[in-house]
């Protein structure tokens, strides 16, 4: 077939997936509120200069008592609104580096597993089962104690005990793929078992990748709230969790210190879980019109 017909065919087909993209009620509201976040993280130090950990004002000022502080001031008298808007940065940063992590591992384990079979995928399966077996939060925390809390070891941590599931997710779909027509034509052309991993098994086992890694961002920044919570934190940098964690003792008499980051780790959240649901439905071939 003619170069020009292949184009002419491809054209329509981004068409309808970008209308599928457009029309996606649930994509859409999703990326406009991780968009949202994604845009205070990045000028966080225009919408707020300096360091937020700087003693701004009087401490335990509500909401509305001083227009300066539209968010009110914690017990140390930080600037909420600071404190949250570069409390964005850590929370993303871990979520992203984290997830990115266990998608390199378990991408590699799951299609060498997958695509070899024999014995290579026995073992590979043991290791899987063996990291599966012990709860993904008490491992972070086992890591981040032996190491410093700091922000690369806890999203090294994340990602070295989220990788099992992207591992499982992949040996599934290169198992299936492994004997399409197209790969025997790459073994018949005699392509080498690398790149036939990489380049034609690989591009088609992604899909459901991409949808599991939304999820895994918004487990990560659960996670990092969490430890964050228990003081296994970097304590010269601001995030969500940590916010949570230094007012728990003012829940009572001023739980907007506590409510405020909770509203924006969940909204975060419940944005990335409306992003994964909307490419699953977007991306899943039943649904390709």
């Amino acid at each position: 077939m003619p170069v020009t017909d292949l184009g002419n065919r491809a054209a329509p087909r981004k068409g309808r997936h970008l209308r599928a993209f457009v029309r996606n009620p649930t994509f859409v509201a999703g990326v406009i509120i991780l968009g949202f976040v994604v845009l205070v993280a990045l000028f966080a130090d225009l919408l707020c200069p300096g360091d937020p950990q700087d003693m701004a004002g009087p401490p335990l000022l509500w909401p509305g008592d001083d227009a300066e502080f539209s968010l009110g001031t914690d017990s140390l008298g930080r600037n909420v609104l600071a404190l949250l808007v570069h409390g964005s940065r850590a929370s993303l940063l871990v979520g992203i580096s984290a997830a990115a992590i266990g998608l390199a591992i378990g991408m590699v384990v799951g299609s060498v597993a997958g695509f070899f079979g024999g014995w290579v995928d026995i073992l590979l399966t043991r290791l899987i089962e063996l990291f599966q077996t012990t709860p993904t939060f008490l491992l972070v925390v086992v890591i981040v104690a032996i190491r410093e809390p700091s922000l690369q070891t806890i999203a090294l941590a994340i990602g070295l005990a989220s990788w099992p599931t992207v591992a499982r997710l992949v040996r599934a779909q290169f198992r299936s793929l492994r004997e399409s027509d197209f790969v025997v034509a790459a073994r018949s052309l005699g392509y080498s078992r690398t790149r036939i991993i990489v380049q034609e098994i690989l591009p088609n086992a992604l899909p459901p990748v991409i949808v599991a890694a939304s999820v895994m961002i918004a487990n990560a920044i659960l996670t990092e709230a969490g430890l964050s919570f228990l003081n296994m934190r970097d304590p010269n940098v601001v995030s969500w969790g940590g916010m949570i964690g230094d007012s728990r003792d003012q829940l009572r008499n001023a739980w907007f210190l506590t409510a405020l980051p909770g509203a924006a780790i969940a909204a975060t959240v419940l944005s990335l879980n409306l992003v994964g649901d909307g490419l699953n439905e977007i991306l899943n071939p039943r649904s390709d019109p």
